[in-house]
């Protein structure tokens, strides 16, 4: 059968932009110069932050410069043991630098498997290529689905329609001729075509596009936001605290000058939270790679955080509770049609459509077309009109125009034939009207009279991984709303086959008032016939209710409402168009995966919040043991070796583990509150019970070694309170968290009890009076820990 291109041969007003010469694209010689010429769409598509960026960003960082600067000092005033933290800060940078790169060269390879292929004319043939591959004058082919990846002229359409919201603002599709002007960017939703590349490389706007849509980011994420805000205040704290330790440590107090720097030091470097940042990092690096291992590429690194916040999940049928593919399972010839004649229309109708959809599909393997009919004039499927059609020349000499699509668009109220569609549809079928149109497509209602003549009836493959993926959400207490354009009883059976109960509404009588429209989404679970725009709706008005939403999807119908929700999610064999938006692209196509990238991000977001709140307990004991010291003008208890030997055992080593344990708490929001109702009592009772110890020792003990004792029994105090704190994080515990807990203790009884570690780390507990003591301040500061705590939960809930 051949076809004739409506939009070349029957539009005389707008020529074909090519000539006849050059309707089968460029040579290979002729793409060869440009190349040469550096006119080529070479602008990287950059998954992720390159190597020196890495390495910058985990190396220059305000704390690192503080710490490195103190850490000169040390290594010039001191023994090699007071200088111990920056080592482990080398070491922890080190690891952040590795834990990013794996989690680059993981996004790198996914990006590549992920990567869009357009279409262009070559010597006559169409090959793929990639995105940087397309040069100045290629003949790009463009269907639905397809991005625009280019500045271009339009040179061939055949009911090309292109959506441009995303540059534009305006939700109604653009007709598109031969001449007309193509913007990268945008995306066909209906019909297809050709375009000339006008634009290309940094020219373009796709260029900016598509590196928006792809960069590995660390930005637009609470959990940083909020990171970032608690270390501008730990600065505003440090540097007052630290000029009067300075002050007294050197003035008030005439010690020499080494050991005054030593201690001044000491009392510094506590107070930076160095490794909450790094872990940071480190989480969401680890996140990427146990991801990337089950083929979920995560285009934008919060992504993770933010689907481990959303509560409601907005799932597309087609390709997400279904498979792409359908079964013709019967048909239904109506109004005394010949089952025959009508066999043979639906063949012609599939061959007419060069990019069937899967309906089509279904029906032109098995509807084989008729050698006889030819194709005069074409409509493409929309999402929004619900149907697609076709005028014939059959081999008589007749001619016809059909229109296949929903009975339930295409049909009067009343006619008999939707009694028959809803009783098939409550048995999860999808039911077509094929008609035969009254008017011409062109028309602008092509539907309007037209007769009704067979019903074509289709199974829709189920995923066997959606019912279980279902059950997930419904177990993490997150709603699913499943959004199809299909028929809304349809789609219930379909979405009651999985387990998934509620009601069926036809978005058609939906209010279009955001308001009433949430309290309808709030209350329904299945929706039918939803328009692209009515989608894009539906998400916004569950956000203005304050539910954070994620839409999944693979058809270019989702890409508003993709664009548009908290965490877009696409399928890998979607179209070009929803793979750009999305954060997170599914490669496999597995909607199984969904739960996998869910935990990870409660897993990062839930242990970072345990963790954080470690790293700051340190912050606010050491800044108000420092005013403490200031006021009292006594020498700062500690060395800097004294600390590394602490924060190691009560955060740096636990704070890892934890942080990479399994975690399925549902984030919740105001991180920096959460974390500092905490940090802030948690660090006041240990710097005070700290500094009452340090008080009864200097009273206790007399003599020149004295400073040594006070420090030893200062230090006891403040491990077991840190312990406390640690224990309190730690819950609720597993075998392997007390595990974690008893070897940290163990440790430090192992440095007491060995006598090269006693003098390495100047810790000698000198008589039992004052050690006994020391555990009796740590007793009651931590019953005032679990007191405080308790009251905290009580009167400032999260």
């Amino acid at each position: 059968m051949t076809h004739i291109d409506a939009g070349a041969e029957l539009d005389p007003v707008h020529p074909v932009a090519l000539p006849e010469s050059r309707s089968g694209g460029l040579t290979g010689a002729e793409v060869a110069e440009r190349v040469a010429r550096g006119q080529v769409n070479d602008v990287p598509v950059r998954s992720s932050r390159s190597m020196g960026e890495i390495v910058r960003a985990n190396v220059f960082t305000r704390f690192n410069a503080i710490i490195g600067v103190l850490w000169l000092v040390m290594l010039f005033v001191a023994p090699i043991q007071d200088s111990l933290f920056g080592f482990v800060i080398l070491a922890n940078t080190g690891i952040g630098i590795v834990q990013e790169w794996r989690a680059k060269q993981t996004l790198d390879s996914l990006a590549v498997i992920g990567e869009s292929r357009p279409t262009v004319r070559r010597d006559g043939s169409a090959v793929e290529v990639p995105t940087s591959g397309i040069v100045l004058d290629d003949l790009v082919e463009i269907g639905p689905g397809d991005k625009v990846v280019v500045d271009g002229v339009c040179a061939e359409a055949d009911g090309l329609e292109i959506d441009e919201s995303l540059l534009t603002g305006e939700a109604d599709p653009v007709v598109k001729r031969s001449g007309d002007p193509v913007m990268s960017g945008s995306f066909v939703v209906a019909g297809g075509g050709a375009f000339r590349a006008t634009k290309v490389g940094r020219e373009a706007y796709a260029a900016q596009l598509a590196d928006e849509a792809s960069r590995f980011t660390l930005v637009h994420s609470e959990l940083r936001t909020g990171i970032s805000t608690i270390l501008k205040y730990v600065t505003w704290m440090m540097v007052p605290a630290a000029i009067g330790l300075v002050v007294t440590q050197l003035v008030v107090k005439s010690d020499g000058l080494k050991d005054a720097v030593a201690r001044t030091v000491g009392g510094i470097i506590p107070m930076v939270p160095e490794g909450l940042v790094l872990l940071t990092s480190v989480a969401f690096a680890i996140g990427v790679i146990r991801l990337g291992r089950k083929q979920c590429l995560v285009q934008e690194l919060p992504a993770i955080e933010g689907l481990a916040r959303v509560d409601t999940v907005c799932l597309d049928k087609t390709g997400t509770l279904t498979e792409g593919g359908m079964d013709v399972t019967g048909l239904r010839p109506l109004g005394g049609a010949d089952e025959t004649y009508v066999r043979r229309v639906l063949g012609a109708l599939g061959e007419s459509d060069p990019r069937p959809n899967a309906s089509l599909q279904a029906i032109i393997d098995a509807y084989p077309d008729s050698e006889e009919w030819r194709c005069v004039e074409s409509l493409p499927f929309s999402s929004a009109r619900k149907y697609s059609g076709a005028s014939f020349s059959e081999g008589d000499g007749e001619a016809s125009t059909w229109l296949l699509g929903a009975p339930d668009v295409l049909l009067a109220d009343g006619d008999p034939a939707l009694a028959e569609t809803e009783r098939l549809n409550e048995q999860g079928l999808r039911v077509l009207l094929l008609s035969r149109a009254a008017r011409d497509l062109d028309d602008p209602e092509p539907a309007r009279g037209a007769r009704p003549t067979a019903l074509v009836v289709l199974e829709q493959r189920l995923r066997p991984d959606a019912a279980g993926t279902l059950g997930y959400f419904a177990e993490q207490d997150v709603r699913a709303k499943v959004i199809s354009g299909d028929n809304a009883v349809s789609v219930g059976a379909v979405a009651a086959k999985l387990g998934l109960s509620g009601t069926a509404v036809d978005a058609r009588r939906l209010p279009a008032e955001r308001k009433a429209m949430a309290d309808a989404l709030d209350e329904g679970t299945v929706f039918g016939r939803v328009t692209p725009q009515q989608k894009r709706d539906m998400v916004g008005a569950l956000q203005s209710k304050g539910h954070t939403v994620a839409m999944t999807g693979d058809g270019v119908n989702d890409v508003l409402a993709l664009k548009d929700a908290d965490i877009g999610v696409s399928m890998g064999s979607g179209s070009e168009a929803t793979r750009a938006v999305a954060q997170i692209v599914l490669l496999d196509n597995s909607f199984a995966t969904l739960p996998s990238v869910v935990a990870e991000g409660r897993r990062v977001i839930g242990n970072i919040t345990r963790v954080a709140t470690l790293f700051l307990v340190k912050t606010v004991y050491s800044v108000l043991l420092a005013v403490l010291v200031v006021c009292w003008q006594v020498e700062y208890p500690f060395l800097p070796r004294h600390l590394t030997l602490l924060s190691t055992l009560t955060i740096g080593v636990p704070a890892f583990f934890l942080a990479l344990a399994p975690n399925r708490e549902r984030a919740r929001p105001h991180f920096v509150r959460r974390v500092m109702r905490y940090s802030i009592p948690g660090g006041v009772v240990a710097g005070a019970a700290t500094f009452v110890t340090y008080l009864i020792a200097r009273h206790h003990y007399t003599g020149p070694d004295s400073l040594e004792a006070e420090t030893s029994a200062a230090t006891l105090t403040l491990f077991l309170v840190s312990m406390w704190v640690l224990a309190i994080i730690a819950r609720p515990y597993t075998w392997w968290r007390v595990a974690l807990v008893a070897s940290m203790g163990v440790a430090f009884l192992f440095v007491l009890a060995v006598p090269a570690l006693q003098t390495f780390f100047a810790l000698r507990l000198v008589g039992m009076a004052m050690p006994w003591t020391a555990v009796g301040v740590s007793v009651v500061a931590a019953a005032t820990l679990e007191l405080t705590w308790k009251w905290v939960d009580h009167r400032f809930p999260a």
